[in-house]
């Protein structure tokens, strides 16, 4: 199997770069932009306004902990015909912070007890150990600035690593783009007229960091190789 990220990695990718999300509770459902964060241990945070229906829905809560479920839904940052690549759900219970540094603002920490990705069709369960120990991918935050500068700016690019795939690949093919990337290798995306296929590329080496990612692209330019499902 080609090496790329675990579930877990993939999970701590999403919550990294993700922009917003879809919180739910019994009562309501709520669209938050730019409001959590993640610590270094897994831990999510939401930061809110102090006079939002959700702080005094969080602070109303019997025993201030507040049932809940977020949605996460990751994007392919390049036109594809199928944007959706993943979608996270977190189920947990969110309570105030102990300590509250800005009076504006509520802190709420999730305490998460359950966690799924839904990818390729498929849903599977993330323990929750697993989870902690994993961290983001060292590319996630930069992926779609990376993915949309390939996409732009070096098409040629593309169409010359896509030939280190199968040449039936190319048969009736109608747009070839970068759909993912991460340390262990680029994924492009071949799109016919009713259907997709994502080919994943293998770096020799896991990239550890952004710097890193031009020479590892050469690298996979002189190779004349296998290739391998996402």
């Amino acid at each position: 199997m080609a090496p790329g990220p675990t579930n877990a990695e993939r999970v701590r990718s999403v919550l990294a770069r993700a922009d917003s999300l879809s919180l739910t509770t019994d009562a309501t459902r709520y669209e938050l932009i730019s409001m959590h964060i993640v610590d270094g241990g897994g831990t999510l945070r939401l930061r809110v306004p102090a006079a939002s229906p959700l702080a005094a829905e969080a602070v109303s809560a019997p025993r201030a902990t507040l049932p809940c479920r977020l949605h996460f839904t990751d994007i392919a940052p390049t036109p594809v015909r199928d944007r959706v690549r993943s979608r996270v759900a977190l189920a947990g219970r969110l309570t105030p912070a102990e300590v509250q540094a800005e009076p504006d603002i509520l802190v709420l920490r999730l305490d998460l007890a359950r966690a799924a990705l839904q990818r390729d069709g498929r849903t599977a369960r993330i323990g929750l150990r697993e989870l902690a120990a994993a961290r983001p991918d060292p590319l996630a935050t930069a992926e779609s600035a990376l993915l949309t500068h390939l996409d732009h700016d070096h098409s040629d690019m593309v169409t010359e690593l896509s030939l280190l795939t199968d040449p039936h690949f190319h048969d009736s093919l109608l747009r070839l783009r970068p759909v993912a990337l991460d340390r262990h290798g680029l994924v492009l995306r071949f799109e016919y007229a009713r259907t997709h296929r994502d080919v994943r590329l293998t770096f020799p080496s896991p990239v550890r960091d952004t710097t890193e990612l031009a020479a590892r692209l050469d690298q996979l330019l002189r190779l004349r190789g296998r290739t391998t499902q996402p």
